[in-house]
C-alpha cells in the first residue's frame, strides 16, 4: 500500500468524505482494494471492430450472434474432441438462433427430454468457457433475472465434484421437468453471445444503401458495451435529425436511389406522401431515366412503382442541389464556391462549364428551375421540404437513435492504445497536418478533430450558436476537409446529369496515400498522444480490394483498414463480404467474411458465414486488464481507496459502523 502525507490526506478530505459514504470503514475499503487489484490480473476482454455496415442488418445480426466465428471456436475448444462437426454445427446454430432452432427441433423430435438435458449441459460448458475471464460479479450482471441463481450455480460448480454431482444434475432435470428448458436455452444462448463480445466498436457508416440501419441501431442501443466513430453517412442522418434541410434531402435522395423506403416510412415514420404528390405533378412528363432506383438482387418492383420512385428521386435531388447552393453562398468559410453548379448551366443550350471544361447535359427537363435564380425553391418545393423537416424533427425513434449516436459516438476515439476513426485526418501532400480556417479559428491535427467533434454536438443540441445553424453537419457530410469524407468533391450532380464519366471522378485526399507510409502513420499516432511502438490506426471508409490482392494491413502493420464490403453494393469491389477485427488478450486477429446466405439456411442447414481468421499481431505476454484503459481507471480508484484507508487510520476521516 502506498504511503500518503498528512497534508495530502487533508487536501483531499472533502472527496474522501464522499467516498466514505460508499466504503464506510477500513474493512469494506480494503475488501474493494483486494477486489480491484485482483481484477487487474484478469485477461483483457475481447473487442470486436466493425465498420461500414450501410444498413445490412441481416448480415450484421448474424455476425453479432456468431461473434465473427468466435462462438464456434469456443465450442471446438471445449468439445471438439467429443462432438462430431455436425453436432458442433447444430449447437452453434442453436446459440445463434435459439428460438427458431428450438421450433425446428420440436418438429423433428418426438421425445425431447434427453435432448434438452444433453443440450443444456453442453450450453453450460460453452458458457463457462466464455465467462472464465471475467469476475463472478461481471458474469452475474450478464445473467437474466429469471435464471440468474441457477445459471450462476451451474457455471461455478464442477459437475464432477462428488458432493455436488447430484445437486448439479438435479438443477438441469428440474428445468426440463418444469417445462422451462426453452426459456433457459434461449437466455443462456444470449449470455454466451454477450460474454463473447466484451466491447464493440462501430467505425462509422451504419446508415444508407441497405434497408435496415434502424434495425442495427435498435441492436446497438441494447448492447451492453459499445462505442461509435461517426462516418459521413451517419453524420448525414445526424444532420437530418437536427432539421438541416440539405441533409434531409440528401438522406431521402439516397433512400430513393436504392428503393429503400422501409427505413423512412416504417422505420422512422417519415411522411413521403407530399413528395410523391409533388413529384407526380412536377415531373409527370419526364421519364427520369437517370433516376431509376437501383434494386437489391432478387427484388422486383412494378413499372408504376419504379417510375414513381424515379420521379420522387429527381424531385428531391433538385431540391437538394438548390439547398446546397444556398449553404455554400451563406458559408464562405466552407471554401466550396467551385461546387456552385446550378448557375453554371446554360438552360437554353443545356450545357455546363465545370473547371473550364464544357459538358453536354443528358436532359433538358428542369421544370422547377428559374434560370434567373436557379437556386431558388418554388413554393411547392418549400412545402415539400418543410413537411419533410417536420417529419424528421418529430420522429421519436430517429431522435432516440441519433441521441444514442451522440452519446456513444465521436469523430475519433483512443481506446486501449489504438486510434479509431472512420475516414481520415486533413493532411497536406507532404504529410503535414492541414490547417483549416473555420469559424474564425485555425486548427490542424488532433486539435482540429477535437474542435469538429465539439461543433458537431453544438450543431445538434444548440442548433448551431457559434457554427452557422446546422450547416456544419452538412459540411462534415461532403466537404473535402471533413475527416469523415476526405474527397475533393461529391460529384452527385455530375453523375446524374453528365454522361462523360471523367466529370464523375472524385479524388481522395492526401491522407489516404500518405498514411500508408509507416513514418506518417507513426506521426499520426504521436499527434494523438499514443505510443507509436505499440499502437495502431484503425479506419474504415475506403473499401479494400481484397479480391485484387490488396491488403487491409498497411504502413508495416500500423494502419488497419477494415472496410471489407459489408454492404452488398461494395462486394464486387472488395471480393469479400466484410472484415471484423478482433482484439483479445492474445493479440489482434482479422476475420474476413464471405457473403451471408440467409437466416433460413443458417437455421435449417447450419450454413454459417464462412470466415477466415488471420493473426495480425500476437503478444508475447498475454494482455491483462491492467494493460487497458479500464486498468488505468482501476489504478486511480485503488489510489483513492488506499488514501481513504490511510485517512481512516490517521483519524482524518471517521469510520462508520
Amino acid at each position: 500500500m502506498k504511503s500518503f502525507k498528512e497534508s495530502q490526506l487533508i487536501e483531499n478530505k472533502e472527496y474522501l468524505e464522499l467516498l466514505s459514504e460508499k466504503f464506510s470503514n477500513i474493512s469494506s475499503t480494503a475488501s474493494e482494494v483486494v477486489n480491484l487489484k485482483a481484477i487487474l490480473n484478469l485477461p483483457k476482454g475481447t473487442e470486436h471492430f466493425l465498420t461500414d455496415l450501410h444498413g445490412e442488418h441481416i448480415a450484421f445480426n448474424h455476425v453479432m450472434r456468431n461473434a465473427s466465428g468466435v462462438v464456434r471456436r469456443k465450442i471446438n475448444d471445449v468439445m471438439g474432441k467429443t462432438l462430431s462437426q455436425k453436432d458442433i454445427t447444430e449447437l452453434a446454430t442453436l446459440i445463434y438462433y435459439p428460438e427458431e432452432k428450438l421450433q425446428l427441433v420440436k418438429r423433428t423430435n418426438s421425445d425431447l427430454t434427453d435432448w434438452y438435458k444433453v443440450t443444456i449441459y453442453r450450453l453450460i460448458q460453452v458458457c463457462r468457457d466464455a465467462s472464465s475471464k471475467y469476475t463472478r460479479s461481471k458474469v452475474r450482471k450478464a445473467l437474466p433475472k429469471d435464471f440468474a441463481y441457477m445459471m450462476e450455480e451451474l457455471l461455478h460448480e464442477d459437475e464432477e465434484r462428488f458432493n455436488k454431482k447430484e445437486y448439479y444434475n438435479k438443477i438441469i432435470d428440474t428445468i426440463v421437468e418444469l417445462e422451462s428448458a426453452d426459456q433457459f436455452i434461449t437466455q443462456i444462448s444470449a449470455v454466451i453471445q454477450r460474454l463473447t463480445i466484451d466491447h464493440l466498436h462501430i467505425l462509422g457508416d451504419v446508415y444508407d444503401r441497405g434497408s435496415g440501419a434502424h434495425f442495427i441501431m435498435d441492436t446497438l442501443v441494447k448492447h451492453h458495451s459499445v462505442d461509435m466513430q461517426w462516418g459521413n453517412h451517419d453524420i448525414l442522418w445526424m444532420g437530418a435529425a437536427a432539421g438541416d434541410t440539405a441533409c434531409i434531402s440528401n438522406a431521402v435522395r439516397i433512400c430513393l436511389r436504392y428503393a429503400n423506403m422501409d427505413i423512412l416510412e416504417e422505420g422512422y415514420g417519415i411522411n413521403m406522401l407530399p413528395l410523391a404528390t409533388f413529384a407526380m405533378r412536377a415531373y409527370k412528363d419526364d421519364p427520369c431515366k437517370k433516376f431509376m432506383p437501383k434494386l437489391p438482387p432478387n427484388e422486383i418492383l412494378s413499372d408504376n412503382d419504379r417510375n414513381l420512385l424515379a420521379k420522387m428521386h429527381k424531385a428531391i435531388a433538385m431540391i437538394q442541389f438548390k439547398l446546397e447552393h444556398q449553404i455554400v453562398e451563406k458559408n464562405p468559410d466552407f471554401l466550396m464556391s467551385h461546387r456552385l453548379l446550378l448557375d453554371k448551366v446554360d438552360y437554353q443550350t443545356h450545357k455546363i462549364n465545370i473547371d473550364e471544361k464544357t459538358y453536354k447535359l443528358n436532359t433538358t427537363y428542369f421544370p422547377t428551375i428559374n434560370p434567373e435564380k436557379p437556386w431558388a425553391l418554388t413554393d411547392d418545393e418549400k412545402v415539400v421540404i418543410d413537411k419533410l423537416q417536420t417529419s424528421f424533427l418529430t420522429s421519436e425513434k430517429l431522435q432516440t437513435h441519433i441521441r444514442f449516436m451522440y452519446s456513444k459516438g465521436s469523430i475519433y476515439l483512443k481506446h486501449n492504445g489504438n486510434l479509431l476513426f472512420h475516414a481520415s485526418i486533413p493532411m497536406n501532400e507532404d504529410g503535414s497536418f492541414k490547417s483549416i480556417n473555420l469559424y474564425g479559428e485555425k486548427n490542424s491535427g488532433k486539435a482540429l478533430m477535437d474542435k469538429m467533434d465539439l461543433w458537431a454536438r453544438e450543431s445538434y443540441f444548440s442548433r448551431g450558436n457559434k457554427t452557422s445553424g446546422t450547416d456544419f453537419l452538412w459540411y462534415l457530410w461532403c466537404n473535402e476537409n471533413s475527416p469523415l469524407f476526405g474527397k475533393d468533391k461529391m460529384a452527385t450532380f455530375e453523375r446524374y446529369f453528365i454522361d462523360d464519366k471523367k466529370a464523375h471522378k472524385e479524388n481522395y485526399a492526401p491522407y489516404f496515400i500518405m498514411v500508408t507510409d509507416e513514418k506518417i502513420a507513426l506521426q499520426v499516432l504521436t499527434e494523438f498522444g499514443l505510443d507509436p511502438k505499440e499502437s495502431h490506426i484503425i479506419n474504415g471508409h475506403v473499401p479494400v480490394k481484397t479480391g485484387a490482392g490488396e491488403s487491409p494491413i498497411k504502413a508495416n502493420g500500423k494502419l488497419l483498414v477494415i472496410d471489407g464490403g459489408f454492404a452488398q453494393a461494395y462486394q464486387s469491389t472488395t471480393g469479400i463480404a466484410g472484415y471484423t477485427l478482433i482484439y483479445n488478450s492474445y493479440g489482434l486477429q482479422l476475420a474476413s467474411h464471405e457473403p451471408f446466405e440467409s437466416v433460413d439456411k443458417a437455421i435449417n442447414e447450419g450454413i454459417d458465414i464462412r470466415s477466415t481468421t488471420s493473426v495480425i499481431e500476437k503478444v508475447v505476454d498475454r494482455k491483462k486488464v491492467a494493460d487497458t484503459d479500464i486498468g488505468d481507471r482501476l489504478r486511480k480508484q485503488i489510489d483513492y481507496l488506499e488514501m481513504l484507508i490511510a485517512a481512516y487510520r490517521k483519524g482524518i476521516v471517521k469510520e462508520k459502523f
